[in-house]
């Protein structure tokens, strides 16, 4: 056996074998390795896609809470505003209520005033009778003693 054309047969098989990897293995493994490396980029990307509407939903997110903030401190303080002037709105009915009640009462006061009055024009015109009565001793009928109490009331 002669070593060179071992090694001449083996080099030969190696081209072989590398011309064949070349050729049908090598392409294979390219494109799978760049398919991968694809699919990493695409990752990366929707990562970094992913952080960039995390951070969009956050200000987005800030901005709507201080939007509501305002609006929800803008309702409080109508809130308010109604409430006082309901509170006011009652007061003023209260208060009509009460000069209402008060001029109701100071009428009912004058009528039992003017009641009181008429009862004790009739209690001295009577008694003044009684007392005339006496004085002349003598008795006076209904008829003139009702036209004499009419008579003095009107005078009194």
């Amino acid at each position: 056996m002669n070593i060179n054309l071992t090694l001449f047969g083996q080099m030969v098989t190696f081209a072989i074998f590398v011309w064949f990897c070349m050729k049908f293995v090598w392409p294979v493994i390219l494109s799978a390795m760049e398919e991968r490396q694809e699919k990493i980029a695409e990752g990366l990307a929707a990562a970094d896609q992913a952080i960039q509407d995390l951070a969009d939903a956050k200000s987005s997110v800030t901005n709507q809470m201080q939007v509501a903030k305002k609006e929800a401190a803008g309702i409080i303080d109508q809130a308010n505003k109604r409430a006082a002037q309901i509170i006011e709105d009652a007061k003023m009915q209260a208060m009509e209520e009460g000069d209402r009640l008060r001029q109701a009462a100071r009428a009912d006061i004058q009528q039992d005033v003017n009641r009181a009055k008429e009862e004790l024009r009739g209690s001295v015109a009577e008694l003044v009778l009684v007392g005339a009565e006496k004085v002349l001793q003598k008795s006076v009928d209904d008829s003139t003693h009702r036209e004499l109490v009419d008579n003095l009331a009107q005078r009194l």
